[in-house]
């Protein structure tokens, strides 16, 4: 299965009428270029799920220390990541993989 049809399946397994009209998955462009993935984890099996943090190339002030990076965390019951221009497969590749080892 592609990564795009792993994440749609996600998603659709997740939508219940409810979770997917508050926020569900964003994916955004960031302007240092580089892309955002936002995933709102509440109502899902994933929300208290552990999930270990990926930092690769960001400094101690959390920006970007060169031009390859990527940051994905779980925070305030959103999991995130962010990565340079580069980086939107392996970001979404990283949700999906935890997302399926936990088993939601």
């Amino acid at each position: 299965m592609t990564l795009l049809a792993r994440l749609q399946d996600w998603y659709t397994r997740h939508c219940d009428g409810e979770w997917e009209h508050s926020e569900g998955v964003r994916i955004e462009s960031c302007d240092n270029p580089g892309w955002w993935v936002k995933v709102r984890l509440k109502g899902t099996p994933l929300e208290e799920a552990t999930f270990a943090p990926v930092s690769e190339g960001v400094g101690h002030d959390g920006f970007p220390a060169g031009p390859r990076w990527i940051d994905c965390k779980v925070s305030d019951g959103r999991w995130s990541g962010a990565g340079d221009e580069t980086k939107l497969e392996r970001i979404l590749e990283i949700f999906l993989s935890w997302a399926e080892r936990v088993g939601s």
